[in-house]
């Protein structure tokens, strides 16, 4: 029995496993249902690159790409590090932060809300690979170009999502306020800023895939020797992928980790809101 009919055979067994936790329900089967097609996945295109034989210059299995996760470990630790923390992390919190202070003067501001925000949508348009070789020239090729990009990348989407925010609260509502003698302070305290946290918060959730591709993007126009982006680039060359596969790997849990801590952190400051109800 060769390797693809076994994949068959695991595929329709997990299958059937599956359709009976879906049928059966309850919280068992919301986590084991998605952890059971994810193995099966994998198997099957463990089976499918072995029975067929494809080369691991097209495909690596997943037990190779597993192989390099655990030998290359510090290698991939020292490239999270570098991409992440330093690049990817330092520009998400520059870029956002900026942006959340920008649009509460944009608030204050008809003139700037006319003139600022179509400039912000002309330059978030741009290309990254336009933007990336630029930021290099500008800043080095350490981890600082790196965070420029992700700057000029998360910075518009989060303004405009905030901008938006601030203008959610009702007409009703803020006579209400100047009904209790609120300022303006008062008012974006105790109103607006409350009504404007699911727009926020979609932006920093919006920003943190953008922030993760805009770093690991932005290396392949130079860095030092060492980053996500440089380690794809540099394996490809060597036409090593299972390693190309363990960057990928990392960089999507990490991506995926980033987007959950911010969908839990909204969960639980956004618990008051239609949309996190049930």
């Amino acid at each position: 029995m060769n390797w693809i009919v076994i994949a068959l055979i695991v595929w329709a067994a997990a299958f059937a496993v599956n359709l009976w936790l879906v049928r059966r329900g309850g919280r068992a089967a919301a986590y084991l249902v998605p952890v059971i097609f994810g193995l099966t996945i994998l198997f099957i295109w463990e089976g499918m690159v072995r029975g067929l034989n494809i080369s691991p210059v097209l495909l690596p299995p997943p037990s190779a790409i597993g192989a390099a996760l655990i030998s290359k470990t510090h290698i991939l630790w020292t490239d999270l590090v570098q991409t992440f923390f330093k690049g990817a992390l330092t520009g998400y919190v520059i870029g956002c932060g900026s942006a959340i202070v920008t649009a509460l003067l944009i608030d204050r501001s008809s003139f700037l809300q006319r003139g600022l925000l179509p400039v912000g949508n002309f330059i978030a348009a741009l290309p990254i690979v336009g933007l990336a070789p630029i930021m290099v020239m500008w800043f080095g090729f350490d981890w600082q170009s790196k965070a420029a990009v992700v700057v000029a990348m998360v910075f518009f989407p989060m303004l405009v999502n905030t901008v938006q925010g601030l203008q959610a609260s009702t007409a009703m509502q803020r006579d209400l306020m100047r009904t209790y003698a609120a300022g303006y302070g008062q008012t974006l305290r105790f109103l607006r800023l409350p009504a404007a946290m699911p727009f926020i918060f979609n932006g920093l959730k919006i920003s943190t895939t953008l922030a993760l591709i805009g770093a690991i993007v932005a290396e392949f126009f130079g860095s030092p020797i060492k980053g996500m982006g440089f380690r794809i680039s540099t394996e490809v060359g060597r036409l090593a992928l299972d390693m190309v596969w363990a960057e990928i790997t990392v960089a999507a849990i990490l991506g995926s980790a980033f987007y959950g801590l911010m969908a839990l952190l909204e969960k639980r400051m956004t618990f008051w809101h239609p949309s996190q109800r049930g």
